[in-house]
């Protein structure tokens, strides 16, 4: 009897990023020009990698991965709030809500592997340069590749499913721009002990792992920077790792500030979900593309290959 009184939500509805509509059109201005920013560079840089045959090499195989995966993310999230600025009623089925938190939580744990895989694969570069075409064979850039996205696709499942599997019977009105998993607990009409107790578990052991990793193979790594001896080749050893360690740095440095079980505000919390939703995706070809002198002349010989083809 109790279950047939329970109202079945049917939609969910996001609260404003802001109510003051000179905010709001420059909201809608930043966002998508960062949106434009973040697909045409990441699909851009995807593309260059693809089908550059000097790129073909297991760093850039991880960062055309690292690419795509930073352009998926976006798609679900920005052009709905895009579009929900405007909108009078910000609403999204309880399909697409499931859809859009399984998009985005599915990139963002494959982007903390991938970064562990690109850690491990400058380990072997800077640590093992002999043995590198060795250690990183093509069986090994496969499974480092298909690992994260295993790993991820159970760890997403698990929460989406056990998070959809709850019932809503009302609110259905969630404090956020897109469909998060700590904001539709709160919406749950039963104790959600459970799901936060794996939200943390899961979140914890995919932080904790690839971050092991990464710092396991960066302390290898000063370890054998230290050692050499010629200030040109560890110049070059340093640089081989820059892009990649501040790619690290801003991506877990935001998702440790908005880890589960967070004190911060909630309005704090927004603004940081909207920086790693949005501008970190946009960021990652910048980093990967400043100063890269195989990346900048592959791009030009492309550019200067179109331009020959039109000319003839």
């Amino acid at each position: 009897m109790e279950g047939e009184n329970q109202t079945t939500v049917a939609e969910f509805v996001f609260l404003a990023l802001t109510l003051q509509p000179r905010q709001e059109a420059l909201l809608f201005l930043f966002l998508f020009l960062v949106y434009l920013a973040t697909m045409g560079g990441n699909l851009g840089m995807t593309l260059l990698l693809r089908f550059e045959p000097r790129l073909h090499t297991p760093m850039y195989l991880f960062l055309s991965h690292l690419s795509f995966g930073d352009a998926c993310p976006s798609s679900p999230v920005a052009p709905k709030t895009l579009r929900d600025i405007f909108a009078e009623t910000k609403s999204i089925s309880f399909v697409g809500c499931a859809a859009q938190m399984w998009v985005f939580g599915l990139f963002v744990a494959t982007e903390c592997f991938l970064l562990a895989a690109m850690a491990c694969d400058r380990y072997s570069a800077v640590c093992k340069p002999l043995l590198y075409t060795l250690v990183m064979s093509q069986r090994v850039r496969v499974r480092l590749v298909l690992g994260p996205y295993a790993i991820a696709l159970v760890s997403t499942m698990t929460h989406t499913t056990f998070t959809f599997s709850l019932p809503f019977c009302g609110p259905n009105i969630i404090n956020h721009f897109f469909c998060d998993i700590s904001p539709l607990l709160s919406l749950a009409c039963v104790d959600t002990w459970v799901n936060k107790s794996v939200l943390f578990v899961l979140a914890g052991v995919i932080g904790a792992v690839s971050g092991l990793i990464i710092m396991a193979s960066y302390a290898c790594i000063l370890g054998a920077i230290v050692k050499i001896q010629n200030a040109r080749r560890r110049w070059k050893a340093v640089s081989t790792c820059s892009s990649h360690l501040a790619a690290v740095s801003i991506l877990y440095g935001t998702l440790i500030y908005v880890r589960p079980g967070s004190s911060s505000s909630l309005g704090t919390n927004k603004g940081i979900s909207l920086f790693y939703t949005v501008v970190i995706p946009m960021l990652n070809p910048i980093i990967y593309s400043l100063r890269n002198t195989e990346v900048e002349d592959a791009f030009w010989r492309r550019v200067q290959r179109k331009q020959f083809l039109r000319g003839g």
